[in-house]
């Protein structure tokens, strides 16, 4: 069987690492990639074979210019390659080649507000594989799943902590740690959206009750916040958040790693998604503000949290999400292998 995947994001080559690992032992997997953040140092660090089809963009308008060009490739080396089945996440380009080259599309999404990505994918593709707390209702083509992306990759049967990341940040033994996320806002589903508007204010509260505080950023930082930014592997980020106390941020899938590895989350943006409203009424893993107060109101949980709970009240909370809920690597090989 030939497989065509696609990635756009780094979050996409978590999403895919181990199912293309796996069926590269029984099937034919290429692996094409549009540049962005650390994606290919990702595919290189986890040992992936990748072609790169277009580099980074830096606003909207270079963003369009570049996705004509990346499927104009992808069409070109899908039609050398005529595979069997090409899937992505949210990629409009993977719906339009697969129709043109005969291939069956699949697409994952669970992004809601994607809108223009989704108008543009879903009409061409196959199948829409959704979790169930997917909002939208997409039509016949959309499948629905108990799971969500990140357990693809952190789900225990795909996730082992390696503790040798506090050795490489300097982490005392009792150190409270908290990650703390900062998104750019510059992806195309982003526009108009924001986050915490006083960063340095949210780093100096919880610094006061004795956490230290690990910033990771898609944009620079200020000066008098670089000395937070951490500096590892992005390989090791997932151990980071797995022994840390508390995860800070703008990014809604950082959020649901942090939750679904039983580390609380709390999730400050002005977007809301199906799968953080789940995780936060359903399971009480992520404390979600989208409102114009998000920021004083994430500051007052993150404190709560780090003065009065201990990791066995995240734990037992984690332990049932997990029995609710499939491994989604699992589930994906098994819809993709459908097509053999």
């Amino acid at each position: 069987m030939k497989i065509v995947v696609t990635i756009q994001h780094p979050a996409h080559v978590h999403f895919f690492k181990n199912a293309v690992r796996q069926l590269s032992e029984h099937h034919q997997v290429t692996v094409f990639v549009r540049e962005k953040d650390v994606a290919t140092e990702l595919l290189e660090g986890y040992g992936i074979p990748y072609e790169t089809l277009a580099g980074p963009t830096n606003s909207f308008l270079e963003l369009a210019y570049t996705q004509l060009i990346y499927e104009s490739r992808l069409l070109r080396r899908a039609r050398e390659i005529e595979p069997d089945v090409m899937a992505a996440i949210a990629e409009p380009g993977v719906a339009h080649v697969a129709t043109v080259v005969g291939s069956t599309g699949l697409i994952f999404t669970d992004t809601e507000h994607a809108t223009l990505q989704n108008k543009l994918a879903f009409p061409f593709c196959d199948a829409v594989y959704t979790p169930t707390c997917y909002r939208n209702e997409i039509g016949e083509k959309q499948i629905r799943y108990s799971g969500y992306h990140e357990l693809a990759y952190l789900h225990p049967d795909r996730f082992e902590p390696n503790p040798d990341v506090l050795a490489d940040i300097d982490a005392r033994e009792d150190e409270s740690l908290v990650v703390m996320r900062l998104v750019s806002w510059d992806a195309a589903h982003d526009v108009g959206n924001s986050g915490f508007d006083r960063t340095q204010e949210v780093v100096s509260r919880l610094e006061r009750t004795g956490a230290r505080v690990l910033l990771t950023s898609e944009s620079p930082l200020p000066n008098s916040l670089e000395q937070h930014r951490i500096d590892i592997s992005p390989c090791q980020i997932h151990d980071l958040m797995y022994y840390s106390e508390l995860f800070v941020g703008e990014s809604p899938t950082m959020a649901t790693e942090s939750a679904v590895l039983g580390t609380p989350a709390i999730y400050a943006s002005s977007i809301e998604l199906g799968y953080v409203t789940e995780l936060s009424e359903q399971y009480g893993l992520i404390f979600e503000y989208n409102g114009a107060d998000r920021q004083s109101k994430s500051i007052e949980k993150a404190l709560e949290i780090l003065r009065n709970t201990s990791a066995q009240t995240w734990e037992r909370k984690r332990e049932r999400l997990l029995s609710e809920k499939v491994d989604t690597t699992e589930y994906m090989i098994q819809e993709i292998t459908k097509h053999e």
